[in-house]
């Protein structure tokens, strides 16, 4: 799947992107209607005179956030808003991060957004406040919790090639070889391509356990890879995977062999940190759509209800 540039905004313009389409035209209603505001011939006016360039086409039908920074020219500002699926659900509008960690987002609530926008064009806020202060729901300044492993925040230090497509189990620690041939064998061992759990016959699957099936990206491109930086580095493709998987230093040194689960939909960037005898539940779980990623998204203070399992 392949998606056209993207209109370039007007200085001191903000994209709004409707990228939910019904019956060949944009859905309109929910998200968009709670945020207000004044039109101006093609623009939308909201808080202090924050101005939206919305963009409602259905040759973006289902972009996601970390599809954003690459469709965009350089200098079409720090931010970007999606009115997706999610958000017409009630997730809030994903503000997308086109400077700091392009591709990382970020949930506010529509009434929210002129104020938020406002803060975050005259650099009173940063992207990297929104993300140390969003609950298990990715929303900024939510209710649902605090996480239990906050999102990392650190600034990316290099460039990076893209990530292979499809699911993925990515290696960001080198520093335990044999720690790391040993999460393989956990995960049942990667076939002659380079998979892990692709090839396991249905009759030995432990159903409460299920097994992780991704492809392994073990490449010193990719050592000290960040969360953040995860969404902009998927290519985008007709079997979008819902997350990726790191295997970080927290892996190799903790018991149970937690992995790091990276969010791509709902809220790009955003983290659960689990054993990975967990993570195979967690995505077939998603894909089928009987969880939602912050039901696996341990509550700080709370136990998670997979502990001792």
């Amino acid at each position: 799947m392949s998606f056209p540039e993207l209109p370039q905004p007007e200085p001191g313009q903000v994209l709004l992107l409707c990228t939910r389409a019904e019956g060949g035209r944009q859905g309109r209603g929910g998200p968009l209607d709670e945020i207000g505001g004044r039109r101006e011939g093609d623009v939308l006016v909201v808080g202090d005179g924050v101005r939206l360039r919305p963009v409602e086409d259905g040759r973006w039908h289902c972009l996601r956030g970390g599809d954003v920074p690459a469709l965009v020219h350089p200098g079409g500002g720090p931010v970007a808003v999606l009115a997706d699926i999610p958000a017409a659900y009630g997730g809030g509008l994903l503000l997308v991060d086109l400077a700091a960690t392009p591709g990382r987002g970020v949930r506010v609530p529509p009434a929210r957004l002129g104020e938020i926008l406002a803060a975050l064009l005259d650099g009173t806020l940063a992207f990297d406040h929104l993300v140390r202060d969003m609950d298990v729901y990715g929303t900024y300044q939510g209710d649902g919790g605090r996480p239990a492993f906050p999102t990392p925040t650190a600034p990316p230090h290099r460039p990076l090639p893209a990530l292979p497509s499809g699911q993925l189990l990515v290696r960001t620690c080198f520093d335990d070889e044999e720690g790391w041939r040993a999460l393989l064998d956990e995960l049942g061992g990667a076939d002659e391509d380079g998979w892990v759990g692709a090839d396991l016959d249905p009759d030995d699957i432990d159903v409460d356990h299920y097994p992780l099936t991704a492809s392994v990206v073990d490449d010193r491109a990719f050592e000290g890879l960040l969360p953040g930086q995860v969404p902009a580095l998927v290519p985008p493709g007709e079997e979008n995977p819902r997350l990726a998987v790191l295997a970080d230093a927290r892996t190799f040194a903790e018991p149970g062999r937690p992995l790091t689960v990276v969010d791509l939909y709902d809220c790009p960037g955003r983290i659960a940190v689990l054993p990975c005898r967990m993570v195979g539940s967690m995505a077939c779980n998603l894909e089928i759509a009987n969880m939602d990623f912050h039901e696996f998204v341990a509550v700080e203070g709370t136990q998670p209800w997979w502990q001792g399992r």
